[in-house]
């Protein structure tokens, strides 16, 4: 494998990690590289489609306490990892090694640096998370969403470069479908999900919210929502019960193109989120997820909302009645949803795919020999 260009992403589970990695693996092999895929367990849900030559599931651990018990299993786990990584970047042999965030992205990074494989990190956030935090002095490169990020030090500043947070291609072709046209008679369409971790507070209050609206818009609403396995049954009954046009299921492997159908989405805001509304081009009340680290959703959100392009609300703000009283007022208001939805396009960025794959071919290309050029 010694003369093969290929490439090593690293990410946690998450698909607000995968994700990123996913649009950076169709276009570097768009560009003739290898790309290989070094992910924890949770990689399964979102892995098993993944652009790569191979997944690796590579042992790893977050930092759950500061008990002295918690911190060995961690330290146990991140030390097999780095064993199992290390192993499998000397059989790879790959010229770059690009982690998204997670402490799945450890092992690979810190094995890379011991190799001497050229490294950088990629963060989504508006927030500089914990992982990419810690591994930042340790990487070449640092990539970053926005010109502004949060806890970045100032010593880390001459490593950065600001890409913009890659889209799949699948969201790239929904950002071609036009918003669709709303009229007072016309179907209202929305879209609700919270991603892997926030979806609980959203299958509890939107339908119960839904069903208290009036029935010039009952009758036209058109909704789809994410819900966790644990829930589907019971929102779905909620819909059913008020007589709402539901579809309700754990996954939807065409969300793009269903929130480029979408008059109105209802989400979280994490980082993929943020920036895949953004490029599509889709107006949204935003939820930050309460508790996350740093409040990187917040952060991610207020990015969003000061452009006009989101309204955020956050969960401590937000009831079923509020919720009713949103929806409504945006609905009965199109002038409002055009410019959002305006609002949202010009905050996007479609060319940050590219100019992420620009730094790591240049990576590539400075660590291999005089004359190995990419073709």
């Amino acid at each position: 494998m010694s003369e093969e260009k290929s490439v090593l992403l690293a990410a946690g589970g998450t698909a607000g990690h995968l994700f990123p990695a996913f649009a950076l693996a169709e276009e570097l092999a768009s560009r003739g590289l290898i790309v290989d895929l070094a992910t924890d367990m949770r990689g399964d849900r979102y892995g098993g489609g993944f652009p790569a030559r191979r997944v690796y599931q590579i042992p790893s651990a977050t930092v759950r306490g500061k008990s002295p018990i918690a911190l060995a299993k961690t330290a146990t786990a991140l030390a097999r990892g780095l064993a199992v990584a290390y192993r499998i970047l000397g059989n790879l042999k790959p010229r770059a090694v690009i982690g998204f965030g997670g402490y799945p992205t450890f092992p690979p990074l810190l094995a890379a640096r011991m190799r001497g494989i050229p490294t950088a990190v990629h963060e989504q956030n508006a927030v500089l998370g914990r992982a990419n935090k810690m591994l930042s002095s340790r990487v070449d490169y640092i990539a970053t969403t926005f010109a502004h990020t949060k806890l970045l030090d100032e010593s880390a500043e001459r490593k950065v470069r600001v890409t913009g947070n890659p889209v799949r291609g699948a969201v790239l072709q929904a950002a071609q479908l036009p918003f669709p046209n709303l009229s007072s008679d016309a179907p209202f369409h929305m879209v609700v999900f919270g991603g892997s971790q926030g979806a609980r507070f959203l299958s509890d209050a939107v339908p119960q919210a839904l069903a208290s609206l009036d029935q010039d818009l009952l009758r036209r609403l058109i909704v789809v929502q994410q819900a966790r396995d644990e829930d589907v049954a019971r929102v779905r009954t909620a819909y059913e019960a008020a007589g709402i046009n539901a579809e309700v299921a754990t996954f939807f492997p065409n969300l793009p193109e269903l929130i480029a159908k979408a008059h109105l989405v209802m989400a979280r805001a994490g980082a993929s989120t943020v920036a895949e509304l953004a490029v599509i081009g889709r107006p949204a009340i935003l939820v930050p997820l309460p508790g996350s680290l740093d409040n990187d959703q917040l952060e991610n959100a207020r990015q969003l909302a000061e452009s006009g392009a989101a309204w955020c609300i956050e969960q401590k703000d937000l009831s079923a009645d509020r919720i009713a009283k949103e929806v409504a007022r945006l609905a009965n208001q199109p002038n409002l949803l055009q410019h959002a939805q305006q609002a949202a396009r010009t905050m996007g960025n479609p060319e940050a795919v590219g100019a992420l794959a620009d730094l790591v071919q240049e990576m590539v290309v400075g660590s291999g020999a005089a004359n190995d050029t990419i073709t």
